[in-house]
């Protein structure tokens, strides 16, 4: 395998993983961050409300977002099982 090669299936896994991980972390920051904000103006020390708000972005990100990740991981995967022929290869 060249290096090349090797980089090309690095950055692959990379690109894969931040299109499934970055929304879901994306909605948790904003949640957080709103809540955040919302519990200082109000003066409320709750960390379970800031924790349900969260819990409840990302499963509506999930439920949105599921197919496409889903889709997007077994197309990934589905590439890395045929490509092992080429990379034992030499």
């Amino acid at each position: 395998m060249t290096p090349e090669a090797a980089m090309a299936l690095c950055a692959e896994a990379l690109k894969t993983t931040f299109f499934a991980v970055g929304p879901i972390l994306a909605a948790a920051l904003v949640a957080g961050l709103l809540v955040g904000v919302a519990q200082t103006v109000l003066q409320v020390n709750e960390a379970s409300v800031s924790f349900v708000v969260k819990v409840i972005a990302v499963t509506a990100v999930l439920a949105v977002l599921g197919p496409a990740i889903g889709t997007q991981m077994v197309d990934y995967t589905r590439r890395s099982l045929e490509s092992i022929a080429l990379v034992v290869r030499k």
